[in-house]
């Protein structure tokens, strides 16, 4: 896992290497530039492959083409074995030097022969054009702009904040989309003028003209290689099986020690079961907890760790460890995301690098296979809405806002105040009036008048609009599943994940987001999914007599943290602090007073406003450190 960041146009070696160098913790093993005329290419290397020769910028043998490359191809071996027999000769046992050969084989086309994860800068020295590309899902990130018709891009925002030409200027609409969503939706950014490039895409610039071409998409419809229209569902559960074993043996390949993220769920369960099948050795595994027995979840991880026979690794940490993090959440983001979980996540990657360069994941199960809460909601509110309207204004929908606050993890009175809040309008929209932050009102009263004046005639939700002008013929569920994977997996769980193990130095694998899982999970009926109110049927029935039953039954829990109530006691300062009437008046982006009242409420138990508060800090501290 790797770094890249470079520009074509104006720049020096100077500006080259200030940009790589904001990299580092990507990549702190090797360095490596390459400038001629008006291009310059960075890279940062975590060494993983070919540990003495996958060395970047990497050349063709002719010199014609240059690429640095942030990420892995699973298939390289295929794919080498294939360049082979049309005559192409390799000089290292790298992937990197796979892509080199396909693009001279394929051109542009290559990237669709990838099963892997990548950000790519590739420059053609004889066509003089640069090409960018992303890999299916968005794993790897990959951030561009152009300023004065000079090209810049990097893996991490701060990149380009480097180079002279780039302006970090706040995006407001950005800004409210971030309180919306809890994240910036791609393809904008927090700032004006960069982008984040679309996931299985690649964009060409030549100087003059940008072309941006999609080299694959999610689909519900059966492919050639994985036939899925007809089969019953234990057929399924078979092809399944056999889908996540060969996803989990390729990305086993590592030249470092390599381990799990166990966290007791069937989703880090299976890939563990699947990592512990296809190795020789004790698979390490890896799991924290917390003091707080209701956010404690290792009884889970250590029954599946024993049952598999892995070499078990955890850690027990205190409240303390958690609020000694936040305060340096902007060091980990560049641009802000109000995910809470993100500090767990870090605590637990920070955990596994001491052991391992190279750890595995369960990123995906919950979009793939229906596991959220927001599922069942969806059915729920499938039934809510053919209550009578006076029924439900009346009686039911009284009753539940009336309902004391709870302060407890996701407590019931927060889910039904939720779920009515989000219930009404578009049905497609629901998914984000229910995980997000700040609705339209309560945006309105945030916003000093003059700021609001320039937003409240935004779409707040023309990225689900956009999305869903393809999907007119897929089932609503099928929408649904196409939303979360192109909006709230990729532009926040997926983020979250590549900042923390980056910042600690560690690569975090994937297997359920191998784009054929996807492709054939995708195409099966949505009952062998979600069977009534069963999340994760077919995934359950796969697992059903490969692991402990109390895993494969178990309720979905997450990441939690005890947020709501650190809000009113050991962050209560650090709030206080980052919204002070003083900076909130100097910024002069929100109304005061509206954030007084929310603190006001929130600490004397009024109501939870937990998600609004801290996605103001989240923001607050990242303005203090890349914009203040």
């Amino acid at each position: 896992m790797c770094g890249i960041a470079g520009y074509f146009g104006e720049g020096s070696q100077e500006i080259l290497k200030k940009m790589t160098r904001m990299l580092r913790h990507r990549g702190p093993d090797d360095e490596g530039f390459y400038i001629e005329n008006n291009i310059g290419l960075g890279h940062r290397r975590l060494s993983i492959i070919d540990l003495s020769n996958g060395r970047q910028p990497m050349f063709s043998e002719n010199e014609k083409i240059v690429i640095v490359f942030n990420g892995e191809i699973y298939n390289f071996k295929e794919l080498r074995s294939e360049l082979e027999n049309k005559g192409y000769k390799f000089r290292t046992n790298s992937d990197t030097e796979i892509i080199l050969q396909a693009y001279e084989e394929h051109g542009s086309g290559c990237f669709e022969y990838f099963n892997g994860m990548f950000a790519i800068a590739l420059y053609d020295k004889q066509k003089n054009k640069i090409l960018l590309a992303r890999d299916r899902l968005g794993k790897k990130p990959l951030y561009w702009g152009i300023f004065n018709s000079t090209l810049i891009f990097g893996s991490e925002l701060k990149t380009l904040l480097q180079h002279p030409q780039c302006r970090a200027e706040l995006d407001l609409c950005s800004l409210n989309k971030y309180l919306i969503y809890e994240y910036v939706p791609t393809p904008n950014s927090i700032f004006k003028n960069i982008h984040k490039l679309e996931p299985g895409h690649f964009l060409e610039y030549n100087g003059d003209e940008i072309k941006k071409k999609k080299f694959w998409d999610i689909e519900f419809k059966p492919s050639v290689s994985h036939q899925a229209s007809g089969i019953n569902v234990d057929e399924a559960q078979k092809k399944l099986g056999e889908l996540i074993d060969d996803a989990v043996r390729m990305r086993l390949v590592s030249d470092v020690p390599l381990g799990i993220f166990l966290s007791g769920g069937i989703d880090s369960s299976t890939i563990a079961y699947y990592a512990q099948k296809n190795s020789t050795q004790k698979i390490k595994t890896f799991s924290i907890g917390f003091k707080e027995e209701s956010f404690n979840e290792l009884g889970y991880a250590r029954l599946a760790a024993k049952f598999l026979g892995t070499e078990y690794h955890e850690k027990i940490l205190s409240a303390d460890d958690s609020l000694e993090l936040i305060p340096r959440i902007a060091d980990l983001l560049d641009e802000p995301i109000a995910d809470a979980s993100i500090i767990p996540t870090y605590l637990l990657s920070k955990f596994t690098k001491e052991k391992v360069t190279v750890a595995l994941g369960g990123d995906g199960g919950d979009e793939l296979f229906y596991g959220y809460d927001t599922f069942i909601a969806h059915k729920i509110a499938e039934i809510y809405e053919k209550i009578p309207l006076a029924v439900r204004k009346k009686i039911i929908e009284k009753v539940a806002l009336s309902l004391p606050t709870s302060f407890n993890n996701i407590s019931f009175d927060f889910r039904a105040k939720k779920f009515i809040t989000g219930f009404y309008g578009k049905k497609e929209y629901r998914d984000q009036r229910w995980l997000g932050s700040f609705d339209k009102n309560q945006r309105e009263k945030l916003f000093l008048p003059e700021v609001w004046q320039e937003l409240k005639n935004q779409n707040e939700f023309i990225e689900i609009d956009n999305h869903l002008i393809s999907l007119k013929e897929e089932s609503y569920f099928n929408r649904l599943i196409y939303l979360y994977l192109r909006m709230y997996l990729m532009d926040d769980i997926l983020v979250k994940v590549d900042r923390v193990s980056m910042f600690n130095s560690l690569e975090v694998r994937a297997p359920l987001l191998d784009y054929r899982v996807v492709d054939f999970v995708n195409s099966l009926p949505f009952n062998f999914k979600m069977n009534g109110f069963k999340t994760k049927y077919i995934l359950r029935k796969l697992m059903a007599d490969k692991l402990p039953k109390e895993i494969v039954y178990r309720k979905k829990k997450g990441f939690g943290l005890p947020m709501a109530d650190w809000l009113t006691k050991e962050l209560k300062p650090l709030v206080l602090d980052l919204l002070s009437e003083n900076k909130i008046k100097n910024q002069g982006l929100f109304n005061y007073q509206y954030i007084n009242k929310l603190l006001d409420n929130h600490f004397y138990r009024r109501t939870d406003n937990r998600k609004l508060i801290w996605t103001l800090m989240v923001f607050q501290m990242w303005r203090g450190k890349w914009l203040d």
